[in-house]
């Protein structure tokens, strides 16, 4: 499996626009991905997912109220999680709550009781997590194989897997 991971600031995100396909990963540095993604559903492509970042200043509990929003208006590839540490935990936390269960879970990055995030996507997502280089996806692991720029401006193309 390969997997490819399209990164831009906001300014050049028009240059990641024409060379995204089913599969890949959208990255929007210093910005929402999830936004562009909506401001895109017109022409979204179908089964481009998303890169996202979690942070105190967006944790896991809105990255998947935003990506279960999101599904409503696009038709969403895989999901990766990213963090400056735990990703994987984090990934955990958007699992959970990317259902219409009650979510009843713990890790080491969060406590939920009785956390709901209605309505669950329409179509389940995979969800992964990225640490030091390596995409957990699906049980399997992709370390980073290439980086690349793409365009004139602030954008990259980065390959996982083989």
């Amino acid at each position: 499996m390969a997997l490819r991971r399209l990164v831009a600031s906001l300014d050049a995100r028009d240059d990641v626009a024409p060379v995204l396909r089913a599969g890949d990963l959208l990255q929007i540095r210093h910005g929402d991905a999830a936004m562009v993604a909506a401001a895109w559903a017109e022409t979204w492509v179908p089964g481009v997912g998303l890169w996202m970042l979690v942070d105190d200043e967006h944790p896991a509990s809105l990255v998947a109220r935003d990506v279960a929003t999101l599904s409503y208006l696009v038709d969403l590839g895989p999901l990766v999680i990213e963090a400056s540490r735990r990703a994987t935990a984090h990934a955990q936390i958007v699992r959970a709550l990317l259902t219409n269960d009650e979510v009843n879970f713990a890790n080491d990055v969060a406590t939920l009781v009785a956390a709901y995030n209605r309505p669950a996507p329409r179509v389940a997502l995979r969800v992964g997590s990225c640490e030091r280089d390596v995409v957990t996806l699906d049980d399997e692991r992709l370390a980073l194989r290439t980086r690349a720029p793409l365009g004139e401006r602030d954008a990259e193309v980065w390959t996982y897997g083989d």
